[in-house]
């Protein structure tokens, strides 16, 4: 017996309007994110670090695999979550702008890829909270998520944020005191896995034919000259994200 697929329509890429909403859902989503940690610390504060205690991941021990999900939203003083809060916020931006549902599942990708390294492979009884997990997954997630995407803007931002903060990956290898190097690899593995699993599979733009259609000699019709948004589309055609 024969079964006759029907063609499905082509992907709509994100046009410039819904880029920019995405934009402004990530600023919020991380500011709220932020907002959340530090009243966490400041409830962890007043209750002498208590949350941190009852809450850490601790290597071997079945009851605190639950808590790989809330240990990345727990810190040991003001130092600590000071020194993760603004590497969070830009690295966790950056990760979202393309899509808060997307960021959404990466963000539970990390926290348990993170936690469960720690959980399987940490020695001794070693306590571990933190953001620095989720840090060092989106800063892997961006770095290479544009070649997964081909997005050129998105390769030159992994560029540059490999280029800048590339010291960071010295404290995910062994031998660093204070830090969970554990912590921070599960985490960058995490990004990079999920740089591929949650990559654009939108069909390319010469297949798809949504934004520009063909000209008769071939050519790639652009907006009428009169449209306002003539160069905006052409600018962000250009940079490859169109």
């Amino acid at each position: 017996m024969g079964v006759l697929k029907k063609d499905r329509p082509a992907p709509v890429p994100m046009g410039p309007e819904q880029m920019i909403a995405e934009a402004r859902k990530a600023f919020f989503v991380m500011f709220g994110l932020l907002a959340v940690v530090w009243l966490v610390q400041l409830a962890n504060y007043c209750d002498h670090y208590a949350l941190s205690r009852h809450y850490a991941v601790v290597s071997g021990e079945v009851g605190t695999l639950p808590d790989v999900l809330v240990a990345p939203l727990l810190h040991w003083s003001w130092a600590h979550i000071e020194s993760n809060s603004g590497p969070l916020f830009v690295f966790g931006f950056l990760a979202a702008y393309r899509g808060v549902a997307r960021f959404l599942g990466l963000t539970l990708l990390i926290a348990l890829s993170s936690g469960l390294v720690v959980w399987f492979f940490e020695h001794g009884d070693v306590a571990t909270v933190g953001a620095s997990g989720l840090i060092f997954g989106y800063f892997g997630y961006v770095v290479v998520r544009g070649l997964f995407d081909r997005h050129l803007i998105d390769t030159l931002i992994g560029i540059v944020m490999g280029a800048s903060f590339a010291y960071l990956l010295t404290v995910a290898v062994p031998g660093t005191p204070g830090v969970s190097w554990l912590g921070h690899l599960g985490g960058l593995l995490g990004g990079l896995v999920g740089a591929w699993l949650f990559r654009d599979r939108r069909a390319p733009r010469a297949a798809a034919g949504d934004i520009a259609p063909r000209t008769a000699s071939g050519g790639t019709a652009q907006p009428g000259p009169g449209s306002p948004r003539a160069g905006l589309y052409k600018e962000l055609d250009d940079l490859g994200l169109l």
